[in-house]
Parts: C-alpha cells; structure tokens; sequence
C-alpha cells in the first residue's frame, strides 16, 4: 500500500507514520511516498550471526564503532546515489525531519571510523523496542556490513524485539532478513512501541 503527500516533511509527521506502519520514500519529482507493503522484511535480532565472510574484518581490529557522534554526516552519505543508476530516494525535507528526530532521541546512527575518518555507517528511527532500519553507507569494503553487525549486537544487549527493514532484497537477504506478512509486522508494532527500550552501546 502506498500514497503520496507533499514534499515538505516534520519531524511529527514522519513519527506518526511510523507508528502507524509506514515509512518514506521521495519520487523523482521529491515528491513523498509513504509505504506499507504487503510483506515487511525483518530481522530477527536473537537470531543473527554475522556471515563467516565478514568475520574477518569484523575481527581485524582496525575500526572504531561510535554511536550518535555524527548523525547527519552519516544520513547525508547515505542520500548519495551509489551509481549512475541508483536514484535519490531520500531528500532534502525528509533528511531534515530525521534530523529533527536525532535530536529529539529517536532516530541513531552506528558509525564505523577508521584512523578518525567516517567509512560506513547507518541510520534508523526507534520506537519503543522496535528499530526501522532506513539505509547505510561504505567508503570502504565491509564498513556498511560492520556497521550493520554492531547494530544488531546493540538491539540484542538492549532487548529490542524486532528490526524492520522495509523491503526485501538480494542485499538484505544476504545479511539474514525474513519477510513476514502485513498483519504479522503491524500485530508486533503495536505490541513493540509500548515498550521502553534505549539505544546504547553497552
């Protein structure tokens, strides 16, 4: 299910939408589309463990994991087209509105750093003891997938119950994600928002 709305976006609004199942995405016009498929592709948090192809760099020693440090250098990375190919989905009112939920504690960053330079990361918006899981970035091999392991490591130590991941693709699939029906996601939202969780490294 989708529907459309203009392109100016607050911080409000975007939560709301959130809350009710719905995340953004900007048309080529930058007009904003709100989406709430059929089938959510989730990860299941107790569950994951890191691909054996990444745990050799996960084992290298020669990153730096920060949270929350740089937030909106990582979402104005991840605006970025990756290739000649890659459309700009993300623009600059729904940046500002994540923005304005960074500072307001609901949206965080996991942020991967090599000798004091930002080389991958992700964003996300939390609610409760739910986690939507919006886009990363990599300057370097593997920092995207490094941010993303220490990502769930800091959901499973703070009993978060879900990560939402919108769509399900070769990439997401590749990193352990399911797809569970509409009812399934929206039945567990629901119940997942009420909770109290906190986004901290531990």
């Amino acid at each position: 299910m989708m529907n459309s709305t203009s392109p100016h976006l607050t911080p409000e609004r975007l939560l709301s939408r959130y809350r009710d199942g719905y995340f953004p995405m900007a048309d080529e016009t930058g007009r904003i589309t709100w989406h709430n498929p059929r089938h959510r592709a989730v990860f299941d948090i107790n569950t994951y463990q890191p691909k054996k192809s990444l745990r050799s760099s996960l084992n290298a020693a020669n990153y730096t994991v920060k949270i929350n440090e740089n937030f909106e250098a990582v979402i104005n990375a991840c605006s970025k087209p990756r290739d000649a190919f890659d459309g700009q989905w993300l623009n600059q009112s729904m940046i500002s509105a994540y923005i304005g939920l960074h500072h307001e504690g609901f949206a965080h960053s996991v942020e991967i750093y090599k000798k004091n330079t930002l080389v991958g990361g992700l964003y996300g918006v939390h609610l409760g003891g739910i986690f939507f899981g919006e886009s990363m970035f990599s300057t370097e091999s593997n920092a995207s997938k490094i941010a993303f392991h220490h990502l769930m490591l800091i959901l499973r130590a703070n009993d978060f119950i879900l990560l939402d991941s919108q769509y399900l693709n070769d990439h997401t699939e590749m990193l352990g994600a399911i797809e569970i029906s509409k009812d399934a996601f929206l039945e567990t939202l629901k119940n997942g928002i009420q909770l109290t969780r906190h986004f901290k490294l531990t």
